[in-house]
């Protein structure tokens, strides 16, 4: 029976469950934001919170813990150099899930799921905005401007028929 278990199955044997959070993990360590299938993100939160904490710790026992699971160098180490030391002060809630819509192929619910305090994903956005919004104001005003001299012109032109 399986009483109070909570992991999420996936559709997947244990084996590539296990593969699957461990790549996961490791490229939520990597790249600091993955974008996935909303249960995926989820399941893959857990594990990540699990290794942070780990990380948190700096032992070698830790590490090699760690290893285990993620099976990746690159990853651990990643891990306890960077990822880890900011989350010092920090008792848990070390990921975000945010969710996107749906997937248009087969609509699957995505998400991203990012690590708290490494938001590049929400902060290139931003600036993709305001990037964008300052290119539409220019465009206004110069418009604007070409609006203006037209209408001078105009108004030249009815200067001069008038004193013909």
């Amino acid at each position: 029976m399986r009483h109070r278990r909570t992991v999420p199955k996936l559709s997947r044997t244990a084996p590539h469950r296990k593969a699957l959070m461990a790549n996961l993990a490791s490229a939520l360590f990597e790249r600091k934001h993955i974008r996935t299938t909303e249960a995926k993100a989820k399941a893959a939160r857990q594990v990540s919170e699990k290794l942070i904490s780990l990380g948190k710790k700096g032992t070698l026992h830790a590490r090699r813990l760690a290893f285990k699971q993620l099976r990746q160098k690159r990853a651990v180490q990643i891990l306890f150099d960077e990822v880890a030391p900011q989350y010092m002060d920090r008792p848990g809630g070390y990921t975000r899930v945010v969710k996107l819509g749906q997937r248009p192929g087969d609509g699957a619910p995505m998400a991203v799921l990012e690590l708290v305090g490494f938001e590049t994903a929400v902060k290139k956005k931003k600036q993709k905005d305001a990037a964008a919004a300052a290119k539409e104001d220019k465009k206004k005003e110069d418009k604007k401007k070409k609006e203006k001299k037209g209408q001078k012109t105009d108004q030249a032109e009815e200067v001069a028929e008038a004193s013909k």
